[in-house]
């Protein structure tokens, strides 16, 4: 059996599982994923977010001689609301800061990822009432709607 052949069944079995994610939300986006990432940067810019990184993972894979459908990831976060949560429980740090992952799927759909903070919660055992991190849930949703609407 050559590596492509193997490399394409084992692709076969993951892809199912992709859009499935535990712990991941998504909404679609209208735009394509660059322009969707400018506008989350945006909004989020606007409401004093710090931007801590725009990683372009489909530019990465060209600089090796692959191939990857746009696909970027942005890193951001607010040190008020990161704090207060890893005051509560420091393993959340791993987690921090807060990203949207972008990217366009095999047909040509673009979405718009992020972690869900009740997942969070649970892998970090943090009560899920915390007010800073009902207000992250709630953020994030309305940032991902408007950037991609």
């Amino acid at each position: 059996m050559t590596k492509h052949l193997l490399f394409g069944i084992l692709l076969s079995l993951v892809i199912p599982f992709v859009n499935s994610a535990e712990g991941l939300l998504t909404e679609s986006s209208n735009y394509s994923v660059s322009e969707t990432v400018d506008r989350l940067e945006a909004l989020l810019k606007a409401k004093g977010f710090r931007i801590f990184a725009r990683v372009d993972h489909g530019a990465g894979a060209q600089s090796v001689d692959l191939e990857l459908l746009p696909t970027e990831l942005l890193i951001f976060g607010k040190p008020q609301g990161g704090t207060l949560l890893m005051q509560a429980r420091r393993t959340v740090g791993i987690d921090l800061p807060l990203k949207f992952l972008v990217w366009e799927d095999d047909k040509g759909e673009v979405r718009i990822g992020w972690n869900d903070t009740a997942w969070m919660a649970e892998r970090h055992d943090i009560d899920e009432g915390v007010p800073v991190l009902k207000n992250v849930a709630k953020a994030l949703e309305n940032f991902a709607r408007q950037a991609g609407h």
